[in-house]
């Protein structure tokens, strides 16, 4: 059995109700086809990285779900592109890796756990950060070194020059001399 995810984007115009009903009906569709659904996820109003028909945010929902046939995925996507409150979606075949990466987060075991700002209020115990080290500057003692005895340098023989053969050269045309020299004569 094949194990999918569609993730798609729905316009932030339409009451939370009709958002949620919007949700829910491709649920109720991916049921009616068969499948078994095995997560779904609200992910909230977020903001799109470029803007999508005058709109900034949109509302993202993730259904997880597992199929037997790939066939539902076309009928699927034709419903979303048909869907006028659907702005984009996306769907992916999970492989092995996906498919316990997607339990690992629900089981809270990936991810940050960040203290809620009401255990701060409630008086429960949160663990404060530590301070980051600051690096300790060791002195070392400086021994007073004596200077390394200077060796001659190895004396080599002259070596016979080689010698150079010049490449001949091509006379130069002289094209603008004749043409400056009759500007010259007709100024006179």
């Amino acid at each position: 059995m094949n194990q999918y995810e569609v993730t798609f984007i729905v316009d932030p115009v339409l009451s939370s109700d009709e958002i949620v009903a919007t949700a829910q009906t491709y649920v109720d569709h991916l049921q009616g086809e068969g499948c078994k659904i095995v997560h779904v996820e609200e992910m909230g109003l977020r903001q799109l990285a470029y803007p999508l028909g005058k709109r900034t945010t949109g509302v993202y929902f993730c259904i997880e779900f597992s199929s037997e046939a790939g066939r539902i995925i076309e009928k699927m996507e034709l419903a979303f592109r048909r869907d006028e409150r659907i702005m984009r979606f996306l769907t992916v075949k999970l492989d092995k890796y996906g498919i316990k990466y997607n339990d690992d987060k629900r089981k809270g075991l990936i991810g940050k756990k960040r203290v809620p700002k009401a255990a701060h209020a409630e008086g429960e115990e949160v663990r404060p950060r530590e301070p980051k080290k600051e690096k300790e500057v060791v002195a070392k003692e400086v021994s007073p070194v004596a200077p390394a005895p200077v060796t001659p340098a190895p004396v080599v023989a002259p070596v016979a020059p080689t010698p150079v053969v010049a490449a001949p050269v091509a006379p130069a045309l002289v094209v603008a001399a004749p043409v400056v020299a009759a500007a010259v004569e007709e100024e006179e």
